[in-house]
């Protein structure tokens, strides 16, 4: 039932995605294009999102745990360190210079664009990467 329900979830995603428009990365940057072809329907989506984030939030959390679960998976750092401002740059160029974000992505792999087929290669990629500097990093920190 839990990977029914994760599919369901993803799958409700991605059709919002779709239909939104965010799945082309010509409607985001043209988000970004102030100048020229600017197209404000990305802050709708997001503050749509944040709308029923928030609201998910507060009402999901008044529960003693998930359905599907033993307990809720809440991040507990709330520390803004140099790697969380450079993720987060890195996730805003990138963003801004492909079009894609990662969950916007997904859904367009449908299309078998090999523009979107190579976004997701370079990002599984890079995610690895991190993971990876991370464990060298987490390691060299140990020895120290």
């Amino acid at each position: 039932m839990r990977l029914l329900s994760t599919y369901l979830i993803g799958l409700i995603f991605g059709v919002g995605i779709s239909i939104s428009g965010m799945a082309n990365p010509a409607k985001v940057l043209n988000f970004f294009d102030f100048a020229g072809t600017w197209d404000p329907s990305l802050a709708f989506v997001m503050g749509g999102a944040v709308v029923v984030t928030f609201i998910g939030y507060r009402l999901v959390l008044t529960r003693n745990r998930p359905v599907f679960d033993e307990g809720f998976a809440l991040p507990t750092n709330r520390k803004i360190d140099l790697p969380l401002i450079g993720g987060s740059a890195l996730f805003g160029v990138g963003w801004g210079i492909a079009g894609f974000c990662p969950g916007g992505s997904l859904p367009a792999l449908g299309t078998g664009r090999w523009e979107v087929l190579l976004f997701v290669a370079a990002m599984v990629a890079g995610i690895w990467l991190a993971k990876f500097l991370q464990s060298v990093g987490g390691a060299a920190t140990a020895k120290s």
